[in-house]
């Protein structure tokens, strides 16, 4: 399926950095997160959890899709999606330098 040019241009696609993640009660493959996204902190749902330790994510500089609708589990509200390269139903998230700022757009 092909999707317009100005369709893309709707996606706010930007950096930000994994500052923190909380397990939640009774879930083994999600976390929740929290990103900067250089102005503004937001909560989100992580998934692949069984994969990684909550220090494997933490600082890491990853792509957020910044304007997806926010959409509740497991009581968590999550404000953004990360992107993710999947492998067998394993994430690897999409990184950036970690030089470059939170909140930068990408183009």
């Amino acid at each position: 399926m092909s999707i317009s040019y100005d369709d893309f241009k709707k996606l706010d696609l930007r950096v930000a950095k994994i500052l923190k993640i909380e397990e939640i009660p009774g879930k083994s493959r999600i976390v929740k997160g929290e990103i900067d996204l250089g102005d503004e902190t937001r909560d989100v749902i992580i998934g692949g959890a069984e994969f990684y330790e909550p220090d494997d994510l933490i600082g890491k500089t990853v792509i957020v899709v910044a304007n997806l609708e926010p959409k509740k589990m497991a009581g968590v509200e999550s404000n953004a999606m990360l992107l993710a390269a999947d492998i067998n139903d394993k994430p690897f998230w999409l990184t950036v330098d970690p030089q470059v700022p939170s909140g930068t757009k990408i183009k």
